[in-house]
């Protein structure tokens, strides 16, 4: 288990409930890029594959926990983008 890798996965996760919180809260999709957070989930997938295949530690819930919370910034996205699309 690399100590960097889960300080880096750490660092990045406590920015995305803020990230979630502030989707919720907005209602809007403003400052949020959709293809950027489908690039960032794609990592997650990724690192989390490489953790199953080549390298199982318990860092992967930290690539686990992250995609989960990515994952539902993309769903309040998509759910901000058709209040927008509806006017309200």
């Amino acid at each position: 288990m690399s100590v960097f890798e889960a300080l880096m996965l750490i660092c990045f996760g406590t920015a995305w409930p803020f990230a979630v919180y502030r989707s919720w809260r907005s209602r809007s999709t403003g400052g949020k890029s959709a293809l950027f957070l489908y690039v960032i989930f794609a990592g997650y997938v990724s690192g989390t594959i490489h953790k199953i295949l080549y390298s199982f530690d318990p860092v992967i819930w930290l690539y686990v926990a992250n995609g989960v919370m990515v994952a539902a910034d993309i769903a309040l996205y998509h759910r901000n983008r058709r209040i927008e699309v509806r006017g309200g």
